[in-house]
């Protein structure tokens, strides 16, 4: 490896030879040599099971290497223009890896030295002892992370590049940079190294098991696992809180939830989750549930729970979710409560779909809503985040046709796009666990729900990803739905914006552009943590943060800077808010009443697998 490494790259200096090795001698050595064989065996099976042909390879990657390719030359273009800056960023490069030899001579001799880099806190990739205190793991690792950061700059200090080019740059550089650290190979993970000499290589056997096993249950896409699935069951330990489905169609099945108060708001409560996702991320367990938290605050709520769709919904346009789903839900909620207007929801890609309704609603002069509220919704995509590298013509017609032989898009392929936009979180950690140490992962409700995905139906997501991703026609007024022209700024209820912090789905900044193009009074609040922390964040747990300002300002930095902190969940400030316009209190009401009761909740659309 070392002799690999120096002809790869003159200027890596050679890496030490390990020291300490009594955690790392083999304990059966006889044992060792029949396990490398037994490993090479499923690993066999492994492999004729990724080229299986039934598992449907030639289809496109959810990732394009060509157009990798492309982006790297681009950016190579300028740095080779100017040899002169190129040879000064290389030597930056060279000192770097001097100084970090000069280190490895120095603790050789007994000396303490100061690392020449350490990594970012809360990278758990190098979290275990060894990493610092035994040479040979530190000095792969400071190798690594020196390298990983003048890419990374170099990319910084590249010019000439528009701000789409740069994004994409970044992504592709951020798997090949994740994918390449020492944390992930057997030979330089103190952590893979110590366990496979303990065991005489039975972890990495199992590994190739595990391997085995989840290529079997995958589609085209390997699906990692990321937690144990048998741990948890719909219904019976997620998705929990006591309801009835009172309605249902072929897109959508209506949950009206038990009432905990004896007196609740007269205006109900819709939630519109997304249809890429599972609606019990808003319903984990009791401890973590936004429903079961907004109903013991005396509001009626209902939730949309979309249909995992096959090949007979293909033809469902995102206008037919629009009337189909919320709409009608809408109007079953009025009739089922008795209400004159109703709250209502949207989270992700459902507030998009709410944004939407809202402005065709406008434009009809109808107003069925009191309030809205969005969870890390956009309307305005001018920055959409890390998604928008998937969106170019060449992708989405690759995207169109195989869409087309099947009528949706599998399940596996979108969760592996929304895993690829954190790699480092949502890949890697798992192949080091299940396939290097032979591991099942740990039960974890968040992960179960994260992989218990959804299909997507083909003429709704073709349109989601042209229209709003591709060409922002809602933001720029260029919509029409059901021959209606659509127009934000129309829109004049009240409204609720959350978003994140950390959001790298839906972005604050983007989320915060768009808020501004409603014509009504908006409050915007900045959660801490991401697309889902961020939002599922019960008072219980204080955990995080988040941010509120009354004064509009131009740009999300402005706004921040005005903003005040407040510590905890943002559960209760919405709770406050909400029940301005919910009306007075009245008698509770039992799920189903009026419109009749189909099932128990969570329902069986829900339990649909993809």
């Amino acid at each position: 490896m070392q002799r690999h490494a120096n002809e790869d790259n003159k200027a890596l200096p050679a890496a030490p030879v390990p020291t300490d090795l009594g955690a790392f001698r083999i304990a059966d050595p006889e044992a060792f040599g029949r396990n490398i064989v037994r490993m090479m065996e499923e690993g066999t099976r492994a492999l004729n099971g990724l080229l299986d042909p039934k598992r449907g390879v030639s289809a496109p990657s959810v990732v394009d290497w060509t157009e990798a390719v492309r982006l790297f030359s681009a950016v190579a273009e300028p740095w080779l223009a100017e040899p002169a800056k190129l040879v000064e960023a290389q030597g930056e490069l060279f000192a770097g890896y001097m100084q970090l030899m000069a280190n490895v001579s120095q603790r050789a001799l007994g000396a303490e030295v100061t690392p020449v880099v350490q990594p970012d806190t809360g990278d758990n990739r190098f979290s275990d002892p060894d990493w610092s205190r035994n040479p040979y793991f530190d000095f792969w690792k400071q190798a690594y992370l020196i390298t990983a950061r003048w890419l990374e700059a170099m990319l910084a200090r590249t010019t000439g590049l528009d701000d789409a080019t740069r994004q994409r740059a970044s992504f592709f550089l951020k798997q090949i940079v994740t994918a390449f650290s020492p944390s992930n190979f057997p030979l330089t993970n103190p952590v893979v190294l110590r366990e496979t000499a303990a065991s005489s290589a039975e972890n990495l056997v199992q590994g190739m098991v595990n391997l085995v096993h989840d290529v079997e249950r995958s589609g085209p896409v390997l699906n990692i696992s990321q937690t144990d699935v048998e741990a948890f069951e719909v219904g019976r330990n997620v998705a929990t809180a006591p309801g009835k489905v009172i309605f249902q169609n072929e897109v959508m099945q209506l949950i009206q939830y038990k009432p905990t108060t004896e007196k609740v708001h007269a205006r109900p409560l819709l939630i519109v989750p997304p249809w890429i996702n599972k609606f019990y991320i808003l319903d984990l367990g009791p401890e973590k549930s936004f429903i079961r938290f907004i109903v013991s605050k005396g509001f009626t709520v209902f939730v949309v729970s979309w249909v995992n769709p096959d090949a007979r919904l293909a033809t469902k346009t995102f206008e037919d979710y629009m009337r189909e789903g919320i709409l009608v839900a809408a109007d079953a909620v009025k009739r089922e409560t008795a209400a004159d207007k109703v709250n209502v929801i949207g989270y992700c890609v459902g507030g998009t779909l709410l944004g939407t309704t809202l402005a065709y609603l406008a434009a009809r002069e109808e107003e069925p809503f009191s309030s809205a509220t969005f969870f890390a919704a956009q309307v305005d995509f001018t920055n959409a985040g890390d998604l928008m590298v998937f969106i170019d013509d060449a992708q989405l017609k690759a995207l169109e046709e195989m869409m087309a032989e099947r009528g949706y898009l599998e399940a596996g392929r979108m969760a592996a796009v929304f895993n690829l936009l954190r790699p480092k979180d949502l890949i890697w950690p798992y192949v080091v666990n299940n396939y290097l140490l032979g591991k099942k992962p740990l039960p974890f409700d968040l992960l179960f729900w994260n992989q218990d995905s959804t299909r997507l139906p083909a003429a709704n997501h073709n349109f989601y990803l042209r229209a709003f991703y591709q060409e922002n026609k809602l933001a720029r007024g260029q919509m029409t739905i059901g021959n209606v022209k659509l127009d934000l700024s129309a829109v004049k209820l009240p409204i609720y914006d959350l978003c994140a912090k950390e959001d790298h789905i839906a972005p604050a900044k983007s989320v915060f552009i768009g808020s501004r193009l409603f014509g009504g009074p908006v409050t915007y609040v900045l959660a801490g943590s991401g697309h889902i922390a961020g939002v599922i964040n019960p008072p219980s747990r204080a955990k995080y943060q988040y941010w509120t300002n009354d004064k509009r300002a131009a740009t999300l930095e402005a706004w921040i800077e005005g903003a005040k902190e407040h510590p905890g969940s943002w559960w209760p400030h919405y709770a406050e808010w909400l029940a301005q316009y919910s009306g007075d209190l009245v008698p509770a009401r039992e799920p189903g009443a009026r419109l009749g009761v189909i099932e128990d909740a969570p329902g069986t659309y829900v339990k649909v697998k993809a």
